[in-house]
């Protein structure tokens, strides 16, 4: 027998039939048929009789899903396939529902909510191909790839803005006061970084999105859009700017972002957002030092800001973690992807939120971009002597590991 199953579908049955032994040729290769469903309506096709309307239809098995959907399917089995427990996954499911619903028609019975929002998260937790969600969920490739968009969007639409949202004002107070715990550091609202997503080299603006760092690291050519994400200090995002390529530094996404606009009309007054050395220090933004002869003062505050900032490169490690799409190169198109990471980030609070544990398996290292200074390092005269004074005070109060006696 001809051994082709490989390159079709997992279904498919092949057969050969062969000819009489003396009209013997070569094999004749022909492929089962699909199903045909025949369903009462007005409408007939072509050739078709007696009223009815025929529909071709493709035998798919939902077996891996239908053991996942059953309630006696082991709770870690779940949480490992989803990156969630099944009650989170069940109240996303209720939350979307009246978004992502379709009704049957009299073709064929709609797919049930709870399947395409687990379409969506299992391609984002796994990163695999389409036609691998299609083999798991019994659903055409097309299919899968729908549900993929309609359902992001409508974790947009729906949960992101109860989810991943500015804090209020008396949040912002516990936000400081549990950063000041961590650093000693008073007024930080937030812990700020960016990083890099891989994708294929877009048709259009290819040099803007060629990431030359990464180039050189890995001695392979890069492309990249990128995510720039502030976090409160449990890592839950607070804001994101997701799409810009992967060219740009740190600072000129920032300084392109509705946070700096915001931050400009006095969102941020009197408060603090750390940063790393990839951005310039602003009234509002705090950096490390950076110059090569640091004094012990200079020295004690980068320690302490180092606390803060690792808030926020570890929360974005647990979300590339726990979404492993976003290290891969995706099929997605490029102007589809800033949906689809915005879902990541909203999922991910979620996750946070709820305290889902997350698969030590999952967790890796965080490879970004070596952060570069920009060529202006201050954009405010003031806020070099607000650094200078915070770097005074901790060490003035033993809070940098010394005291004056």
């Amino acid at each position: 027998m001809l051994d082709i199953h490989s390159n079709m579908q997992e279904h498919d049955e092949l057969k050969i039939k062969e000819e009489p032994e003396g009209n013997r040729k070569r094999p004749r290769i022909t492929a089962t048929p699909p199903k045909l469903i025949v369903s009462a309506g007005p409408n007939t096709l072509s050739g078709s009789t007696g009223g009815h309307r025929r529909l071709w239809v493709k035998d798919r098995s939902t077996a891996w899903w239908d053991s996942c959907n059953h309630p006696d399917f082991p709770e870690a089995e779940f949480r490992k396939a989803f990156r969630m427990s099944r009650s989170t996954f069940d109240m996303i499911c209720e939350q979307l529902s009246s978004v992502v619903a379709k009704e049957d028609t009299m073709l064929r019975a709609a797919i049930p909510v709870q399947q395409r929002v687990a379409v969506c998260i299992w391609r984002l937790a796994t990163g695999e191909p389409l036609r691998l969600v299609s083999k798991k969920f019994g659903l055409g490739i097309s299919t899968c790839h729908k549900l993929v968009l309609e359902v992001c969007s409508a974790i947009k639409t729906v949960l992101m803005p109860k989810y991943l949202q500015w804090s209020s004002a008396e949040a912002l107070d516990n936000v400081k006061e549990n950063f000041e715990k961590i650093s000693g550091i008073p007024n930080v609202v937030g812990s700020m970084y960016t990083t890099h997503i891989p994708i294929i080299a877009p048709k259009i603006s290819v040099s803007a999105y060629f990431n030359r760092r990464h180039t050189e690291r890995n001695q392979k050519t890069s492309y990249s859009i990128t995510v720039q994400g502030v976090v409160d200090h449990k890592g839950v995002f607070t804001d994101c700017c997701i799409g810009w390529p992967g060219s740009m530094s740190d600072d000129q996404i920032l300084a392109k972002s509705a946070l700096y606009q915001r931050a400009n009309g006095g969102l941020l007054k009197d408060v603090w957002i750390a940063g790393t050395t990839g951005y310039r220090l602003t009234d509002w933004v705090l950096v490390p030092y950076t110059q090569q002869h640091l004094t012990w003062t200079q020295h004690a505050f980068n320690e302490k800001i180092h606390e803060v900032q690792r808030v926020s490169k570890e929360a974005f490690t647990r979300l590339k973690g726990r979404w492993t799409c976003l290290r891969k190169r995706t099929e997605v198109k490029l102007q589809d992807l800033p949906a689809v990471l915005g879902a990541c980030c909203v999922l991910h609070n979620i996750c946070e939120m709820r305290n889902e544990e997350m698969d030590s398996e999952l967790r890796f290292e965080l490879f970004d971009d070596e952060m570069i200074a920009p060529s202006s390092l201050i954009r405010s005269t003031s806020s070099v002597q607000a650094r200078d004074n915070i770097a005074h005070n901790l060490l003035h109060h033993g809070l940098a590991g010394t005291s004056f006696q």
